[in-house]
């Protein structure tokens, strides 16, 4: 939406992160992005679209279903527009990077390190891990997938609940990667914050298909047999959950069917690629998204923080996370710069 923190922290992180890139010599490629109708309904919500990239400042172009298969020989669609300031990235050249910095100005990165407690003081906070206990002045939280249960550790209760969604990949058979020759995107549903699965040229080489957006019955549950007891009841018991369940129950299912059906995923790749055949595909890998749900059923679409005298919580970062961590940097600074 125009105006949200989304699109300013997606526009200026997108700027940022091109030129964090340019300065430490990090490889990345400004390819752009299509985004295609494949039918009247997709192509009516791809006008409004394309009208709130202009509502956001951000340069896109109108293409026509021919200058369409000029781009994309091998799409099917009434039409599409091309944004063509996105850019793909290894990312983790640039978190390497980061974490080189931050090391260079004195910070320490503690790896494999479970927070286990948060205790308030009155000098600071006292941050009890597994390898030891850290005394801070101040804490920023980011923790993604457990970031309703760190709120939780200051004894505050928190007006959302973290509910963990699998998104599973394919990747092109390299005899099939000259199907795609950009990031091709259907046309998203407004009122479901996922992008339905759709195919990404890699900045390493390679082509990914997906992904699906699956109900994950662990939070850090990367495979489809992966279940914690704990994670599905605070899941299935949380009165939002409810409330999406009977709201998305179809397309909840849909995903379901598609993740154990290789024939389905295939299916609604084809709707932008009717060439693509269960042979092009080959198994990929999965994330897990952190996605924030409200107590009365709303999924957060938008960044969401929580803050106190000595505490910044990063709660909600949903796509484009990545894109926008320069500019989500910049925000949480100044918070804090402005507490201190």
């Amino acid at each position: 939406q125009p105006g949200s923190l989304k699109a300013d922290f997606c526009r200026r992180g997108n700027q940022a992160t091109i030129e964090f890139c340019q300065k430490h010599d990090i490889p990345y490629e400004q390819c752009g992005k299509l985004l295609v109708a494949t039918n009247q309904i997709e192509y009516d919500l791809m006008e409004k679209l394309f009208e709130r990239a202009g509502e956001n400042r951000i340069e896109v172009e109108w293409l026509s279903r021919e200058q369409l298969t000029e781009r994309e020989p091998n799409i099917s669609g009434l039409g599409a527009f091309f944004v063509s300031r996105t850019g793909i990235v290894d990312y983790r050249n640039i978190t390497e990077k980061m974490a080189q910095l931050f090391r260079d100005h004195g910070g320490r990165v503690k790896l494999a390190c479970e927070v286990r407690g948060l205790e308030e003081n009155d000098s600071g906070i006292r941050v009890h891990t597994s390898l030891e206990d850290i005394e801070t002045r101040y804490l920023i939280s980011c923790s993604g997938l457990m970031a309703d249960r760190l709120v939780k550790m200051l004894g505050i209760r928190p007006d959302f609940q973290i509910i963990p969604f699998r998104g599973e990949y394919f990747k092109l058979r390299s005899s099939s990667q000259h199907l795609v020759r950009n990031l091709i995107y259907p046309v998203p549903n407004p009122s479901f914050p996922f992008l339905g699965v759709h195919f990404t040229r890699m900045a390493g080489g390679g082509v990914e298909a997906g992904p699906n957006a699956v109900l994950a019955f662990k939070r850090e549950g990367y495979r489809k047999v992966d279940f914690n007891l704990r994670d599905s009841f605070d899941t299935l018991s949380w009165p939002g959950f409810h409330t999406i369940a009977r709201k998305y129950w179809r397309a909840g299912i849909g995903e379901m069917y598609r993740s154990i059906s290789k024939k389905a995923f295939v299916s609604a790749l084809q709707k932008l690629i009717p060439e693509i055949s269960d042979n092009d595909l080959q198994p990929g890998g999965a994330g897990v998204r952190a996605q924030a749900c409200s107590r009365n059923g709303r999924l957060l679409d938008d960044f969401y923080f929580l803050e106190d005298e000595r505490v910044l919580h990063v709660c909600n970062a949903p796509s484009p996370a990545a894109t926008a961590s320069l500019a989500i940097g910049d925000q949480v600074a100044a918070k804090i710069l402005a507490k201190l």
